[in-house]
C-alpha cells in the first residue's frame, strides 16, 4: 500500500518509520547468520573476520572428511525417514480433526501440538526414558521416530490449513459412484491438497534436519548427524570447516523456505478456485 500524496506529518512518520524499524529488524536477525558465508571461504585456520584470505579449501575438507559425510548420510536417512511417517500420520491427524465435531477436538488438538510449545530439553528427557525401556535408545530406529513426533504437528497444521476450504461433499459425491474411501483420499482430496501436504513434508524435513537435542540424548556414536558434528566440532576445535557446513545448511533451508512459499502460493490458488 503506497503513502497518498495528501498524507499528514504523523502518517508520513508512521509510514517510514514503521518500515525503518522492519528494516533494522530483519538485519538484526540475518545478518549474525550471513556473516557465516564469507568466513567460511576464508583462508586461515581459525574463524577470524576480517579473512586473511580467500580460500575455498574448507569446502573440498567438509567434502573429502569421512566424519562429514557420514554425518550427512544419517542426517538425510533419519530426516526422510521420519518426514515420510510424519506425513502419513500428520494427514491422517488432519483429516480426522478437520471432520470431528468433538467436543474434545480443541484438547486433542492441543495434545498434537504439544511437542511444539514444550521445551525440546523436556521432550528430549521424556522421549530419552520411554524409549531406554524398550530398547530403542541408540537405534536408527529410535532417533526416526523421535524426530516424527517433532515433526507431526507441523504436517498437521499445514494440511489443516489446506482443507479449511475443501468442500467434503466431493468426497460423498465419489463414496456414491463406488470409490473406496483411499480412491477417494487419492484421487479427489490429495490432488487438492497436495501443496499443503508438501510444505508439511518440507517443515518436518527441516525439523528433524536440524534437530540437535533430541539426537543428543538418544544418538550412538555411530548415528552422529550433521547438527551433532557440528556441535561436537564447536566444543572441540572451531574450525572455518564448521563454517563452510553452516553455510551450506543456511542456503539448504533458504531453498526449502522458498520452495515453501511457492507451495503455499498455489495452495491459496486452489483454495480461491
Amino acid at each position: 500500500m503506497s503513502l497518498k500524496p495528501y498524507a499528514t506529518f504523523e502518517d508520513k512518520f508512521w509510514y517510514y518509520g514503521s518500515r525503518i524499524v522492519c528494516v533494522a529488524v530483519l538485519a538484526f536477525l540475518i545478518l549474525p547468520i550471513l556473516i557465516i558465508a564469507p568466513i567460511s571461504f576464508t583462508s586461515g585456520n581459525m574463524l577470524v573476520f576480517p579473512m586473511p584470505g580467500f580460500s575455498t579449501r574448507w569446502y573440498e575438507t567438509v567434502f573429502h572428511t569421512q566424519a562429514w559425510l557420514d554425518a550427512a548420510k544419517n542426517s538425510l536417512f533419519i530426516g526422510l525417514s521420519a518426514t515420510a511417517l510424519a506425513l502419513i500420520l500428520g494427514t491422517l491427524a488432519a483429516l480426522g480433526l478437520a471432520r470431528s465435531q468433538s467436543a474434545w477436538k480443541p484438547f486433542i488438538m492441543g495434545l498434537v501440538l504439544s511437542p511444539i510449545v514444550i521445551p525440546i530439553v523436556i521432550t528430549a528427557v521424556g522421549i530419552y526414558f520411554a524409549f531406554a525401556d524398550f530398547g530403542l535408545s541408540g537405534t536408527y530406529l529410535g532417533l526416526i521416530l523421535a524426530h516424527t513426533a517433532l515433526a507431526v504437528p507441523f504436517v498437521v497444521v499445514t494440511v489443516m490449513a489446506s482443507l479449511e476450504r475443501f468442500d467434503f461433499a466431493l468426497v460423498r459425491a465419489a463414496s456414491t459412484l463406488g470409490a473406496s474411501p483411499f480412491t477417494a483420499f487419492r484421487r479427489v482430496i490429495l490432488p487438492i491438497i497436495f501443496p499443503g501436504v508438501a510444505a508439511g513434508g518440507l517443515f518436518a524435513f527441516v525439523t528433524s534436519f536440524d534437530e540437535i537435542v533430541v539426537t543428543l540424548f538418544l544418538a550412538a556414536p555411530e548415528q552422529r548427524t550433521l547438527p551433532r558434528q557440528i556441535f561436537s566440532g564447536v566444543r572441540e576445535y572451531v574450525s572455518p570447516g564448521i563454517a563452510a557446513v553452516a553455510t551450506l545448511l543456511v542456503c539448504l533451508s533458504t531453498l526449502l523456505l522458498l520452495t515453501v512459499q511457492l507451495l503455499e502460493r498455489r495452495s491459496r490458488k486452489y483454495r480461491n478456485f
